[in-house]
């Protein structure tokens, strides 16, 4: 069959993209960027919302995700078409899940009904999860300035997952790198940079807008496939701490990606998960690790959207640090 002139004209402008940010990214991702210890601090209180909603605010950046902001997500919903941002639990132990997800069965081979019993430690580098505003402290504090003394041997008296248990309706948006890069996925020493952020945002013509949800796609799950699993605790790509700038600018309500969100290393002196300061201690921003956004890039990509409608709910668990979670994208 012989393609149309605008089947052409879109080959070529995705062949002259991909080689100019094959390029581009190439030369960002190798620059190293230390930071260290003081620049650190000094980001912390120049990103800081502590106060922005009240003394007493549980809820953090997600405030910006307001009834307005969930019609909007609404109203992009085109075919109806739902794809999980969540990975299938993983059972097997391996280097990158040194505590496999635990399932007890009871009722097997039996006449009458079946249960199982689940046990989870999901914090970590492997299984889907969100984090919540009392996971991340410094000093003695929490976001806003609670104590960190509010987290017992009971939970969290502030700041706990319960606190979003209404749950996450609002814009996502996918940032995929590895597309951008024009690669199946990165390599483990690839570190996203602020600018690159800006890039995707002029290549894809999607403006990042308050309240939404953004992904960033390393590809991290396709080179597992591909390849087996490393130790992505030691060396795995993922935003630099810089991009936390570039977060708080467009006022996003919630980052996710197909890591633990640091790049590993981080190179911040003498801290392994500056984002996490940055973004859960500072500016109050709960946080979407271990997502496989593998479907939902392959969806992006055939509909040439990378926004959409997204729906997550965590546990309601009383003082919960986060909670297992299953993100799902509305088209």
């Amino acid at each position: 069959m012989t393609p149309s002139v605008n089947q052409l004209v879109r080959l070529a402008f995705a062949v002259v993209l991909c080689l100019h940010v094959v390029v581009s990214s190439g030369r960002v991702a190798a620059q190293a960027r230390p930071v260290s210890a003081a620049t650190l601090e000094a980001w912390i209180e120049e990103l800081s919302n502590w106060g922005r909603w009240g003394s007493d605010d549980q809820r953090g950046t997600l405030n910006l995700v307001t009834p307005e902001k969930r019609r909007e997500a609404i109203d992009l919903v085109q075919d109806g078409v739902s794809v999980s941002l969540a990975r299938d639990a993983e059972k097997i132990e391996a280097v990158d899940n040194p505590s496999p997800w635990g399932q007890e069965m009871r009722g097997v081979g039996g006449g009458g009904g079946s249960m199982d019993t689940y046990t989870i430690n999901y914090h970590g580098l492997i299984h889907t999860h969100l984090d919540s505003l009392c996971h991340a402290g410094r000093d003695g504090q929490l976001y806003n300035g609670i104590p960190q003394s509010t987290v017992r041997e009971d939970g969290c008296s502030a700041l706990g997952v319960d606190r979003f248990k209404e749950g996450i309706i609002t814009r996502g948006i996918l940032i995929d790198i590895a597309w951008l890069r024009g690669v199946e996925y990165l390599e483990p020493d690839a570190v996203i940079y602020p600018e690159e952020l800006d890039e995707w945002e002029s290549r894809s013509g999607v403006t990042i807008r308050p309240g939404d949800a953004v992904f960033i796609r390393t590809g991290r799950w396709a080179r597992r496939a591909a390849l087996g699993p490393w130790n992505v605790g030691a060396q795995g790509p993922g935003p630099h701490a810089s991009t936390a700038h570039w977060f708080k600018a467009r006022d996003v309500a919630i980052v996710g990606t197909d890591v633990g969100t640091d790049v590993r290393p981080s190179g911040v002196e003498g801290a392994g998960f500056p984002l996490h300061d940055l973004l859960i201690f500072a500016m109050g921003m709960p946080l979407l690790d271990n997502c496989d956004l593998e479907a939902v890039s392959r969806a992006a990509r055939a509909r040439g959207r990378w926004e959409f409608m997204l729906t997550a709910a965590p546990l309601a668990v009383p003082g919960g640090t986060g909670s297992p979670i299953n993100p799902i994208a509305i088209f």
